[in-house]
């Protein structure tokens, strides 16, 4: 693939980048994830959340059942439902001055989400501003049930991505378009996220940010999959700016995770998993 069709074919290597950070969006991006958020308040509640991303994790459930389940307990009006979230999930701190670097150094931000982009999207024009749009948006979709109306009671569902896969929005296959590109061309690729949604991508960049005391950290040391922790996105920022300046490589951050893994730096209960 030449470099024209690459940049017609993926968005992001338009501009002929070195690097590109992929990140999940609920609790990654946002303090809350704005779907756990409104289970836990307006669905079935946090208790059987809770079991259903358990069960992700143990491989005893997919995560596109789940996550349908959980979206299928809300039954507000969609419209309803993305003020709701507009008005109650906040910016995690730190994501807008990592968001201006990255557009001052030619870094794409590539949002890779679970979540339904109509929601997504809402938020970020809220809690980022016009330059949102600068960030490519590739989530799941919603549309109406049982012929209602999307903005009536029970009137919406979410469709999915990628309705075959268990993640229902299998993020490695968008990672693969560029992680397969010609080595004079490929990017070095960056990941963030905190989650059983996160799963499929967690192989696939060369360095992988896990949130500090989410379920992403258990799943990397269990199958050995080499990440660095975070706890906000001044943390990213710093070692991003490491790396980019050739001050630190990825393989020198991606030890550091299991260092704080180990050390029990990295705030997870690496019991619960298993129970």
């Amino acid at each position: 693939m030449g470099v024209q069709n690459a940049a017609a074919d993926l968005p992001a290597m338009k501009s002929n980048p070195k690097f590109i950070f992929f990140t999940d969006f609920d609790g990654t991006i946002t303090q809350q994830d704005s779907n756990d958020f409104m289970t836990d308040t307006i669905g079935y509640g946090q208790a059987k959340r809770r079991e259903g991303n358990i069960a992700c994790l143990n491989d005893k459930i997919s995560f596109r059942d789940s996550f349908q389940d959980m979206m299928d307990s809300v039954t507000r009006p969609y419209d309803q439902c993305i003020q709701y979230v507009v008005d109650n999930v906040k910016l995690d701190p730190g994501f807008a001055e990592f968001f201006q670097w990255s557009l001052k150094n030619n870094i794409p931000v590539v949002v890779l989400s679970s979540g339904m982009e109509p929601i997504i999207k809402a938020l970020l024009k809220k809690l980022v501003g016009p330059d949102a749009e600068k960030m490519q948006v590739l989530g799941n979709q919603v549309g109406s049930r049982d012929g209602k109306d999307i903005n009536e009671e029970g009137g919406w569902t979410i469709l999915f991505r990628h309705p075959e896969s268990g993640f229902g929005h299998d993020k490695s296959i968008e990672l693969r378009k560029y992680s397969s590109l010609p080595e004079d061309q490929r990017p070095t690729m960056f990941y963030a996220g905190d989650g059983v949604s996160d799963l499929s991508a967690a192989r696939e960049t060369d360095l992988l940010f896990a949130k500090k005391g989410h379920d992403l950290i258990n799943y990397c040391a269990r199958e050995n999959v080499p990440f660095t922790v975070f706890e906000d996105w001044t943390n990213i920022l710093a070692k991003c700016k490491e790396i980019v300046e050739g001050k630190a490589t990825v393989q020198e951050a991606a030890k550091a995770g299991f260092e704080a893994y180990k050390s029990g730096a990295a705030g997870v209960n690496n019991k619960e998993t298993t129970e």
